[in-house]
């Protein structure tokens, strides 16, 4: 394994056993935001090879039900799905899934980010979903990774203006780094109505689509009270059972409301998208941690701390010695030997 990013729902399962109707009722391995580089293969895969570095997709089909002959695989309720129970994930040093589920980065993708391509085939999913064009006008609830993809796909696209709520100040200023057009800062007590007032005042109009990526009832209810009538509320975020939601509203101004599970068929775009910078998503990682200080890691997530977090599987140990370039993390003698991996030309 390379890099495991650390998702909200790991931290749930890490920290309360559950994570929406979903259970730990065993010992499990967590992660499904993976990427790693292929040891070795079994007999008739043909597409990857040793030494290949891949993205890893977490959610396989056991069976041909209907839902994978139509497409939507990820609604399948037999799926393998990695980290989840009661599937074992990939923070681990090694890892075995399926070949036809992994897939081979170009060398301008790094494994960084591969660790990426999970959820921003989940914020291409939730795109899909709201049917988000060129030229529309959208609200996205949530600074966190998720938002802050679904606004770099957003751009990717062509939306031509995007407003970010969030509670938290830096996350704001990350999400106008890439590129908002405008963000707004709200706390527990806000109000949906008046959020969603702002939202129209900010954009002169009613945005076409909420993508709602807190799962707080306060979001949910500013998105069905601001997009335009016949426009979507998109939930994407996780983590509540039941919502309020102003249902009147809904039915006088047809508003749609789509859930967002996962993502289906979408990993070949997101590393397209990767691959020719379209998406960079490089500045979203904030913290790299070795696998060793993984509680440490969970409990940087936990407190809201950065935005991403990566944990790094690979089995390279740091040393106080460090190579000469002191970039690798190797020991001086590994280096000189020619042993260590990122410096072999000593």
């Amino acid at each position: 394994m390379g890099f495991v990013g650390i998702c909200t729902a790991d931290v749930q399962f890490w920290s309360e056993g559950k994570f929406a109707d979903m259970v730990v009722k065993k010992p499990i391995v967590l992660g499904h935001e993976a990427s790693g580089t292929v040891v070795k293969v079994s007999c008739g895969v043909n597409h990857l090879k040793a030494g290949d570095k891949v993205a890893i997709e977490p959610v396989v089909p056991r069976e041909n039900d209907e839902f994978v002959r139509i497409g939507r695989y990820n609604l399948s309720p037999t799926c393998f799905q990695a980290g989840f129970p009661p599937d074992d994930g990939a923070m681990c040093r090694f890892y075995t899934h399926k070949a036809n589920y992994c897939y081979k980065l170009p060398e301008c993708v790094c494994l960084e980010e591969g660790a990426l391509v999970e959820p921003l085939c989940v914020a291409l999913h939730a795109c899909q979903r709201g049917r988000v064009k060129v030229g529309q006008k959208i609200f996205i609830c949530g600074a966190g990774p998720i938002g802050l993809l679904c606004l770099l796909v957003c751009k990717a696209i062509g939306v031509t203006m995007t407003v970010v709520c969030d509670l938290c100040q830096d996350r704001l200023e990350k999400a106008k780094c890439l590129g908002a057009t405008v963000v707004l800062k709200v706390d527990k007590c806000t109000c949906p109505m008046e959020l969603a007032q702002k939202v129209k005042n900010s954009l002169c109009a009613m945005p076409d689509i909420c993508l709602e990526c807190t799962s707080s009832d306060t979001c949910i209810q500013a998105g069905v009270y601001a997009v335009k009538p016949g426009g979507v509320v998109v939930l994407v975020g996780m983590g509540l059972a039941t919502s309020n939601v102003p249902v009147t509203h809904v039915t006088v101004r047809e508003v749609d409301i789509r859930g967002s599970y996962r993502c289906t068929n979408m990993w070949h775009t997101a590393i397209a998208l990767m691959a020719s910078k379209k998406v960079d998503v490089k500045p979203l990682i904030t913290h790299r941690m070795p696998l060793e200080q993984g509680q440490e890691a969970f409990e940087c997530v936990k407190k809201g701390a950065g935005i991403k977090v990566l944990l790094n599987c690979e089995a390279q140990q740091q040393c106080p010695s460090l190579c000469p370039q002191q970039q690798c993390g190797q020991q001086q003698s590994q280096c000189q030997t020619r042993q260590c991996p990122q410096h072999s030309f000593f």
